[in-house]
């Protein structure tokens, strides 16, 4: 008979039993999520892919580690609803591939920051933040003020429709196809600021 005193004098028993709660409890957990509709279609139909410009300034939200300070989503609590917003909901976030959530906020949450501020002060808060917020803490991207070069966005748009799936509206060949003239002309720093004007809208307009 297998006691609780057999499992914790043995290594591998201990091993064993621990994996098999671990996995399990995520199989209960995780898989019903993949099969709930809530977290699987767009909240509304607002919620569409990022197009070619915004899809190449959240590559450089990335490239640059923008997550490690500033999270995007929004817990349903009193104190983040009436700074922030709306708390946040699965459907938002379907065309997100990685999502950004995260739980550090050396800075304040994104998830509802498009519109919030003109295009002019992101672009000039992201070159120099102190010259919009003098407290600010966070580094200077001057370097984003450079044309932007992504030769391989069709190529990613085109992946990501294979990431979405059946059920999610993906990029049409034409999308793809004029992917690279929406670039033309264009900085990073717009780019950056593109994607973040998006950030939350499609669940604002229905709110």
């Amino acid at each position: 008979m297998l006691t609780q005193e057999k499992v914790e004098s043995s290594n591998t028993l201990l091993i064993v039993m621990t994996l098999f709660a671990v996995i399990w409890g995520g199989l209960v957990e995780i898989v019903p999520l993949f099969f709930q509709k809530s977290t699987t279609t767009p909240v509304n139909e607002q919620v569409k892919p990022y197009d070619a410009l915004q899809l190449a300034g959240r590559d450089i939200y990335i490239r640059e580690g923008c997550y490690n300070c500033h999270s995007q989503m929004i817990r349903p609590f009193r104190a983040e609803t009436e700074r922030y917003g709306h708390y946040s909901v699965a459907g938002e976030f379907v065309y997100d591939h990685p999502f950004q959530w995260g739980s550090k906020r050396t800075g304040p949450d994104l998830a509802r920051v498009g519109g919030r501020y003109s295009d002019q002060w992101h672009k000039i808060h992201l070159l120099n933040p102190r010259d919009v917020v003098p407290e600010s803490n966070m580094p200077a991207y001057y370097w984003l003020d450079r044309p932007l070069n992504d030769p391989k966005i069709g190529a990613k748009m085109a992946a990501l429709n294979k990431v979405f799936g059946a059920n999610l509206k993906g990029y049409t060949q034409q999308e793809i196809a004029d992917a690279p003239k929406a670039l033309e002309g264009k900085t990073e720093v717009d780019a950056v600021v593109a994607y973040l004007q998006g950030l939350g809208t499609a669940l604002k307009q229905t709110r």
